[in-house]
């Protein structure tokens, strides 16, 4: 082939890629754009600040979105879209701002100084500026010398202090230090026993000890760099593609991703990061597309460790309100993160001083086929005959992966032809590792508050609570929450040989208290039904709630953390829907006392019968270290899915088609969806 020719195909290879993301019109839901964000900065400067403003960050600028009836009249009339309207939270002259901008008027709408306990998230320019204040601190210099230590060899990372009992606080965290020298896997070095405090709005270290020399663990089999790697891989796998000749069968244009019979919204926040929005699929009896989720995300992330000793007890991060989920996103690679056939978005934040901030490929979508079987039979009944049909299970996956700290959280959500949607969490990165004295396990006397994964390494217990912000409208937005629980009866009469059987017996949740279930405790069946609309036969359309995990959280009630993260109570909430009601650990989060929070909210007991409701889900995980996770773990996956339960008048896949066959072809490296092939 000549070179020309390659030219030629490989600039269509990249058309193809670049046209799956087109031009569109503006959605009322669509993230704020790079001009927005300067927009937002420009009317602050000019109003707010223009005289007696001091110190002005910004801690995070998202979209105000219009309320619902707004959003779904503009879907119905493709009517004008609503005011864009910005939601910022600010610290100006050291106060907490709630502040509403709008941006097609150029105006404040709202500027609310919170006077209430807690603080918005960290910026990553504050957490630099702090972990480079050790390093100009003459004690910090000492204890790394007693030690025996290089300093230049030494990173240290920012933490949040969390809140026990203090009537009042003020902006400070704790900065905690380790070391390099043989290794890039600075978690599996902590430099134990030194606690570095730091106030954020003076910038300055304000408390300082040392409490004890521990061995700082070996960097030796610590490093998980392939090249690196000293022993080969015994049984190498050759190389897998996936392989599209015609293209993806997905199509982006602007934020509205379609693929088979679903059309959502997709955009990413510097919070929660990717959003999903007004989700429908396509009913091909009644030849529309039906609602489903109008508004989907990741709410909160709560991590207690379990150590309770001086340099650890205050660990309990709440990552999305802390740190930002979105704000910790990574750039994705093409065929690591993501595989060949995937399409790349990037998102955008605000940085502390109001410069817009772009990262690259943050969220990417692809079609995902492992061979896995869709539905199948294999009919042997009929004399003389045998009919086999199977489908295959293509399904559509929207990924992000945050990076917050030692940990890397994998997001999917996954969109299947079903019409079920399944959201997994990957769990990978590296354990939080507390050095220790011990090389052997036969030593330990004391409680370690974890597992020696190593000599001188500690694996810290500790939980994951993921809650997820689900506003389900199915069929409509008047739905109500239905529990359906399994009971045994006993056969006490002759009309049958059998003495027990179970039964389904279902309730209907009238308010919030209704609604709360841990999981594991009776309920068997979840759902969301429309309690107005019915099927054919007389079911009420609905959809199902299918849980993955089963954990909860075992701290008391009274505990501090525990306050602060009343989601994590229970498994399951139900609220009506309310606008401003979806972080679950709060607006301001950062050393937070708990009066704001889900559990607060729900303690109005509202009712939430044929209403437009939430439901909130948390996910939990609890981590017992092992060896296996040391020097870097193995993702560990769990999630949920929600499934058509009588949503349908019958499988909606039955008409679905095989896949045809790909022939195998050799493909250029240069185009990586299916051009520039031959036979």
């Amino acid at each position: 082939m000549s070179s020309g020719l390659n030219v030629l195909l490989f600039l269509i290879c990249i058309f193809y890629t670049h046209s799956l993301i087109s031009s569109h019109q503006l959605h009322p839901l669509d993230a704020l754009s790079t001009t927005e964000l300067t927009q937002v900065h420009t009317i602050l400067k000019s109003t707010i600040c223009s005289t007696s403003c001091h110190n002005l960050s910004y801690h995070y600028v998202g979209l105000a979105e219009p309320d619902k009836p707004i959003v779904l009249a503009w879907i119905d009339d493709n009517a004008k879209v609503p005011p864009r309207q910005a939601f910022v939270l600010a610290r100006i002259n050291q106060q907490n701002h709630e502040i509403i901008v709008d941006l097609t008027a150029s105006a404040i709408i709202s500027n609310k100084v919170h006077d209430g306990h807690g603080y918005p998230l960290l910026t990553l320019d504050e957490q630099t500026a702090a972990n480079k204040l050790p390093f100009s601190y003459s004690p910090f210099i000492k204890s790394i010398e007693k030690r025996g230590l290089k300093k230049e060899e030494v990173v240290c990372q920012s933490y949040t202090i969390g809140w026990f009992g203090d009537k009042k606080t003020k902006r400070i965290i704790r900065v905690t230090c380790y070391y390099l020298d043989g290794t890039i896997n600075l978690y599996m070095r902590p430099i134990e026993g030194i606690t570095v405090t730091v106030d954020l709005d003076q910038m300055k270290i304000t408390g300082y000890q040392d409490r004890a020399i521990v061995p700082v663990p070996k960097a030796d089999g610590t490093d998980y760099r392939e090249v690196k790697q000293k022993q080969p891989v015994s049984s190498p796998i050759k190389p897998i593609t996936m392989l599209q000749p015609h293209g993806p069968s997905f199509t982006i244009d602007g934020h509205i991703v379609r693929w088979a019979d679903w059309k959502f919204h997709l955009a990413f926040d510097m919070r929660v990061g990717p959003i999903i929005s007004l989700a429908s699929v396509r009913d091909h009896d009644k030849d529309a597309y039906r609602d489903v989720l109008y508004r989907g995300f990741v709410s909160e992330l709560f991590v207690p460790y379990m150590d309770i000793t001086e340099e650890w007890y205050y660990r309990t991060y709440f990552d999305a309100g802390e740190f930002g989920f979105g704000l910790c996103a990574t750039s994705l690679f093409p065929s690591k993160d993501c595989p060949e056939n995937a399409a790349f978005l990037d998102g955008y934040y605000i940085s502390q001083n109001g410069t817009p901030t772009k990262i690259h490929n943050v969220i990417c979508v692809f079609e995902r086929y492992g061979g896995d079987v869709l539905w199948r039979h294999t009919e042997t009944a009929i004399p003389g005959k045998v009919y086999t049909e199977v489908r295959p299970d293509v399904s559509l996956v929207v990924r992000m992966v945050s990076i917050i700290g030692n940990y890397d959280y994998i997001v999917d959500w996954e969109f299947r032809q079903a019409g079920s949607i399944k959201v997994n969490i990957g769990l990978s990165g590296l354990l939080e590792i507390k050095a220790s004295t011990y090389i052997h396990k036969d030593q330990i006397r004391d409680e370690v508050y974890g597992t020696l994964v190593s000599q001188n390494t500690v694996g810290t217990y500790h939980d994951h609570f993921l809650n997820f912000h689900l506003d389900l409208d199915v069929d409509g937005y008047d739905n109500s929450f239905i529990k359906t629980k399994l009971q045994t009866r006993r056969v006490t009469d002759k009309r049958s040989p059998r003495r027990s059987y179970w039964t389904a017996v279902t309730e209907t949740a009238k308010t919030e208290s209704d609604a709360r279930i841990n999981l594991g405790s009776g309920a068997a069946e979840l759902l969301v039904v429309n309690p107005n609309k019915k099927t054919k036969v007389g079911n009420y359309v609905g959809y199902r709630l299918l849980p993955g995990s089963f954990v909860h959280n075992l701290l008391t009630n009274d505990d501090y953390p525990s306050i602060r993260a009343g989601f994590a109570k229970y498994n399951v909430w139900v609220t009506p829907y309310n606008k401003s009601e979806k972080w679950a650990g709060g607006t301001f989060v950062d050393q937070s006392q708990g009066d704001d929070t889900l559990a607060v909210w729900s303690l109005r007991n509202r009712e939430i019968e044929n209403k437009d409701i939430v439901l909130w889900y948390t996910l939990g995980l609890h981590h017992v270290p092992i060896q296996e996770d040391f020097p870097i773990m193995p993702t560990v996956n769990n999630g949920f899915e929600l499934r058509p339960a009588n949503f349908f008048e019958h499988n909606p896949v039955l008409k679905v088609k095989s896949l045809g066959k790909v022939e195998q072809l050799k493909c250029s490296k240069e185009c990586q969806h299916g051009f520039n092939c031959t036979n």
